[in-house]
């Protein structure tokens, strides 16, 4: 129906489909050409798997098991506060990775608050380095996602199962293995996946806190066969293994998170009787918040007396920062707008599909094929920072589409037919229909487009010089220069800009939608 009455030209979305799939599809065809099959893997590269296996088991088992408790408490439980908690459930996503792991460092690191009030007692340490540091990490980013999915299942059990419960006197292991346990068992596998196929791909917190023969993922060695050997053969075909695990690990986290719901209800507020344990509860709700705050609140105090500290370099790496964060979103916005309105239509799913292919390769795999490509036509260093704009729009295009697509559905609907009614051009409801509608999700995409690619560590790590660097780059040069005072003010400067980044776009839309 709606295919039969669209007053918009699905062609330029088709066309941005098709540079898209062009760019990845290209660049992982250079990959596999590139890759030195007839040296074969060697002990490094086995060992880079197996840890890189290990370490992603070990994130995602920790970080849905921790969950759970987490989940369960807050959604047994009413208070104060507990919407902004939930809410800032959702700020690791757009956190920066560089500012996130200096926080870490400053609470469990050897120098660390933790590490300090062991010394009291005569305890040794904390070593944060090597595998625990990792999975540390990564349980730090992906605790509030697991949360938030077991949390949307626990919600979306109807009410009335729980009124009958109550009524029928079941609470305790009764309650959980006859209602809780069977949502689990639906709900588990889908957030392992999905954690378990993001920390496949993780490659700052590898360099960062990893790194050393035993403590290498793939992508860290992708890296490292990059600056360190210049070995584009072993790095072209590492690359190949990295985008099979990570198709293999999206196809099983695609196939796994279509839940087949818990029943209908009346829509009635979720109430529970079984909260007899508001202590047990309490500890998990205090315990998970202060595991995501304190590093942000050691961040931002150390960080406060490093802004006076911070380099000339720090400032100039900022304005860089901004300068391929909006280049991000203005790409961004190129391609997701048409391919969302071709996708709107109806008859272009394959367009959505292209646009998804970003997250079946990993940036890095994505920056080794461009190198290749790039590597007899110019010097890649000096486009270093296009190049990184370029890929960070391609990364967040996946969620982009998420966002846009079903507003924009949503117009043709309910202004489709009436638009060709008034024999109105496709150009004229693009921009006076479709476009002042879809202002909220435009912002909202932007807003996370610019926040994730102030934050990004990947390709500019792969393709800049000495000369140049984003601020994520240079603070992870002052730290490896043992500047934490400066590298925290760097940080507090990095937050800063991408959660204002963040609140700006998004907020602007809605602000214009709403007038």
């Amino acid at each position: 129906m709606v295919g039969r009455t669209q007053p918009v030209n699905p062609l330029p979305g088709v066309s941005a489909a098709a540079i898209v799939a062009a760019l990845i599809l290209g660049t992982l065809f250079m990959v596999a050409v590139r890759a030195d099959a007839g040296g074969g893997f060697g002990p490094a590269d086995w060992a880079a798997l197996r840890f890189t296996l290990l370490q992603a088991t070990l994130s995602a088992m920790f970080s849905a098991g921790l969950a759970i408790p987490v989940a369960r408490a807050l959604a047994r439980r009413r208070f104060t506060g507990r919407r902004v908690l939930i809410t800032l459930l959702g700020a690791p996503f757009i956190l920066p990775v560089i500012v996130a792991i200096l926080g870490l460092l400053q609470v469990f690191g050897r120098a660390g608050w933790i590490s300090d009030a062991l010394g009291y007692f005569g305890l040794p340490p904390i070593r944060i380095y090597g595998l625990h540091g990792v999975v540390l990490a990564h349980v730090f980013f992906n605790l509030p996602l697991a949360t938030r999915l077991i949390l949307q299942g626990w919600q979306e059990i109807p009410a009335e199962r729980f009124r009958l419960a109550a009524q029928l006197g079941c609470e305790g292991m009764a309650m959980f293995r006859l209602i809780e346990l069977p949502m689990l068992r639906r709900i588990l596998p889908g957030v392992l996946a999905v954690i378990f196929a993001i920390c496949l791909t993780s490659f700052a917190v590898a360099l960062t806190l990893g790194g050393g023969p035993r403590a290498t993922t793939i992508e860290l060695a992708i890296y490292q066969a990059f600056t360190y050997d210049f070995d584009l053969g072993r790095a072209a075909l590492l690359s190949a293994l990295q985008l099979v695990l990570t198709a293999a690990a999206a196809l099983a986290a695609l196939k796994f998170s279509r839940g087949d719901g818990f029943g209908t209800g009346l829509n009635r507020e979720i109430r529970r009787w079984d909260g007899r344990g508001p202590l047990l509860d309490a500890f998990w709700i205090i315990t998970a918040a202060a595991f995501l705050l304190l590093p942000l609140a050691s961040v931002t105090i150390s960080g406060i007396a490093g802004l006076f500290e911070m380099p000339v370099l720090v400032f100039r790496a900022a304005i860089i920062s901004i300068c391929v964060a909006a280049a991000s979103t203005m790409l961004l916005l190129l391609l997701a707008l048409p391919m969302a309105t071709a996708v709107a239509t109806g008859r272009f799913g394959i367009v959505e599909l292209g646009g998804l292919l970003g997250l079946a390769a990993s940036p890095l795999v994505i920056g080794t094929g461009l190198f290749i490509l790039i590597r007899p036509l110019a010097n890649p260093t000096t486009l270093a920072l296009p190049v990184t704009a370029l890929v960070n729009a391609v990364m967040a295009l996946p969620f982009a589409l998420r966002i846009l697509v079903p507003a924009a559905r949503d117009v043709l609907e309910r202004h489709g037919r009436l638009a060709l009614a008034l024999n109105m051009n496709n150009w004229s409801f693009f921009l006076r229909v479709m476009l002042p509608r879809l202002r909220p999700q435009i912002g909202f995409a932007a807003g996370l487009t610019a926040a994730l690619s102030m934050g990004d560590l990947g390709v500019i790590a792969l393709f800049a010089d000495a000369q140049i660097a984003t601020l994520p780059l240079q603070i992870y040069r002052l730290m490896g220069a043992y500047q934490m005072q400066a590298a925290a003010g760097g940080a507090l400067l990095l937050l800063i800009l991408s959660m204002g980044v963040f609140w700006v776009l998004d907020r602007g839309g809605r602000w214009h939608a709403e007038a």
